[in-house]
């Protein structure tokens, strides 16, 4: 499993607007930190603070899904605000982008990396 940890402003509310809005899964939600699952990965909310050696800002977190057209629709009927309409990328994913109200952009698509096999046969460098 891997997990994103982002900071906020308000971790509350930007918990509620990643269930709301995008469909995490809540797991522990309070003002001090929060726990949100999506398919088998977590997403990490801790309070930002001045002096913060974790705080790295804004970030861009790519979600896998198999209906991106789907999710579109519930993400615009929330109120979400579209970055990046559905696209069908060259690499044959269907994705589309939204910007939370801290910076934050949140992709979803059905592209899905490779892990590599164990004899690393598939390594491209």
């Amino acid at each position: 499993m891997i997990c994103t940890t982002l900071r906020s402003d308000d971790v509350l509310a930007l918990a509620h607007w990643l269930t709301g809005t995008l469909g995490l899964t809540p797991g522990y939600v309070g003002a001090d930190h929060a726990e949100l699952f999506w398919h088998g990965g977590a997403v990490l909310l801790g309070p930002r603070r001045p002096d913060d050696p974790w705080d790295t800002g804004r970030a861009v977190t790519y979600l896998v899904l198999d209906d991106p057209d789907a999710h579109h629709a519930r993400v615009v009927a929330a109120g979400g605000e579209i970055v990046q309409e559905l696209t069908d990328q060259d690499y044959g994913s269907r994705e589309f982008a939204v910007l939370d109200a801290e910076g934050n952009r949140w992709s979803f698509g059905t592209y899905r990396p490779t892990e590599p096999v164990s004899d690393g046969t598939n390594r491209a460098y």
